[in-house]
């Protein structure tokens, strides 16, 4: 049964019954209505903003999980990168250093890689730090992951030429000198007996009688000969490859032609006093990439330690060269 209410008429001292109009009717539903649509706006903003859905708790939750495991490739990644670098520094010191090749470059190992934009599309999200970072990662060690597959192709193709470079690489003295009695200036500033200055002296001398014979002390090709008054006199440069290039200085006589091929102990000419030269003896000369160094270094494959030593010894006495 509806509620009957009353209001209270001062003038006639009575209670009388409200009758409401259609119009009163209808501006009280609008306002319950009204009031309603704004308590259920505030309710479900707070219940969006607060509390999720079964379907956002699932997309959270799967979220939360790619995060972890980007973080766990991330760390991957890291670990794979150093055991990398260890490679990569086993190439360059310990592989190319015994096949005589240069190390590859810090610089092409770690190149970069595509353009500016090349994780835009990865931009923009709550995640995008992590997975543009793995992303960056992975492309990273997918070159120099190639780098070294080309530099281990480089070795393999070294490894099997080994055999021939180490009979290419000068190894022995160029002049029959077992007892070390015919060392006579190395490789340093000497006094030079014709202009009587101290001058650099970028060989080795061996002194001997004319006509002693000179070897080839590694496999090659004649570069030069040179039947020169001045300077080296009659003079012989054999180029062995692999960056390597001797010379023989003031022969009496060559007995090789340019472009001829030499096998290391072959004998290339005799021992003369040719050109700038006070006394019989080869002037003798090893070059590795166009950068004259100390002969002393190569000749382990007809001196022992002791003799090594001993003639190492002999050549740093001497205060006057040949030439």
């Amino acid at each position: 049964m509806a509620k009957i209410k009353y209001k209270y008429n001062p003038s006639t001292l009575n209670y009388e019954k409200i009758q409401l109009t259609i119009k009163d009717r209808l501006k009280k539903i609008f306002t319950y209505l009204l009031v309603s649509l704004f308590f259920a706006s505030v309710t479900l903003s707070l219940a969006y903003t607060f509390i999720n859905s079964p379907k956002e708790l699932t997309l959270k939750r799967e979220n939360t999980q790619l995060r972890k495991q980007y973080e766990l490739l991330n760390r991957d990644m890291d670990r794979l990168a150093t055991v990398l670098e260890d490679i990569e520094r086993r190439d360059d010191n310990i592989y190319r250093q015994i096949l005589e090749s240069e190390p590859i470059s810090k610089n092409v190992r770690e190149a970069g890689v595509g353009g500016v934009n090349r994780y835009s599309n990865l931009d923009g999200y709550q995640y995008s730090n992590v997975v543009i970072n793995a992303n960056k990662k992975l492309d990273q060690l997918a070159k120099r992951m190639y780098v070294q597959t080309k530099s281990f192709d480089e070795v393999v193709g070294l490894a099997k030429n080994k055999e021939k470079m180490l009979a290419s690489i000068p190894a022995i003295q160029p002049v029959p000198n077992k007892n070390l009695k015919r060392m006579a200036s190395g490789f340093g500033y000497r006094m030079h007996p014709i202009y009587k200055v101290r001058k650099m002296h970028w060989g080795m001398d061996f002194s001997a009688p004319t006509g002693t014979e000179i070897f080839a002390t590694g496999d090659g090709t004649v570069a030069q000969v040179i039947l020169s008054r001045g300077g080296y006199g009659k003079h012989v440069v054999i180029d062995h490859g692999y960056g390597y290039e001797t010379l023989y200085g003031h022969m009496n006589k060559v007995n090789v032609k340019r472009g001829q091929k030499v096998k290391r102990g072959d004998i290339i000419g005799l021992v003369g006093n040719t050109g700038t030269s006070s006394a019989p003896h080869v002037h003798y000369e090893v070059i590795k990439d166009g950068k004259k160094i100390n002969p002393a270094n190569f000749y382990f494959n007809d001196l022992t330690p002791e003799e090594y030593d001993d003639m190492i010894e002999m050549s740093s006495h001497a205060n006057q060269s040949f030439d």
